[in-house]
């Protein structure tokens, strides 16, 4: 069985920064990927940063240049570092990682309140 557990939300003044952390635990056998997403009210889940084999990342136009997504792979974790908030990044953030146990398959975490008031 694995799990997803996220940590680090909260809120924050607009300008200022947050990291989240989603560290992955169980029988894990390999990871070849681990994103960040997001949900606003009324809104669709959309990618926020995405990271593969720990080097290849791909960022939403939106928070390019603002946020840093990276892994230490020795403790199967991902980080978003998330600078220059605005209130638009207001979301539910969930972490989401490809991982080989028997198999391959698709993990998401709980979900972190980020809240950014301006």
């Amino acid at each position: 069985q694995v799990q997803l557990v996220e940590s680090g939300g909260g809120s924050v003044q607009a300008g200022g920064s947050l990291t989240l952390s989603c560290a992955a635990s169980g029988s894990i056998f390999g990871i070849n990927t681990m994103a960040w997403h997001r949900q606003a009210p009324g809104k669709q889940r959309e990618l926020v940063a995405r990271i593969t084999n720990s080097v290849s990342t791909v960022y939403a136009d939106s928070v390019k240049g603002r946020f840093t997504i990276s892994t230490n792979n020795a403790k199967n974790t991902v980080y978003l570092e998330m600078d220059s908030l605005k209130s638009e990044d207001t979301a539910v953030y969930y972490c989401y990682a490809n991982i080989k146990t028997t198999y391959w398959g698709v993990y998401w975490g709980q979900g972190s309140q980020v809240t950014v008031s301006s």
